[in-house]
């Protein structure tokens, strides 16, 4: 949604709602785009923050799979003498 900034003035509250509920407001002006009104969302508090964080470990531990150790992972490139094959 566009409005120019002299239209903003007398809905301000309307634009308002309408960016918190998830609408782009773009302020203009001279049919210029000069402002985009958009919701702040909150940060999470230290308690959020834990929470987020042990579920990404938690999902990244279920998707481990076992593979070659960092020493034989490269092995393809030697050949049996120890030489760049």
């Amino acid at each position: 949604m566009r409005v120019s900034v002299t239209d903003a003035k007398a809905q301000l509250t309307e634009l308002v709602r309408r960016a918190e509920a998830g609408d782009e407001v773009v302020l203009t002006r001279h049919g210029q785009p000069v402002v985009r009104l958009t919701a702040v969302m909150p940060k999470p508090d230290r308690k959020e923050r834990g929470a987020i964080i042990a579920a990404a470990r938690a999902s990244a531990a279920a998707k481990i799979t076992p593979g070659p150790s960092a020493a034989r992972s490269q092995d393809f490139l030697y050949g049996d003498d120890g030489l760049p094959g």
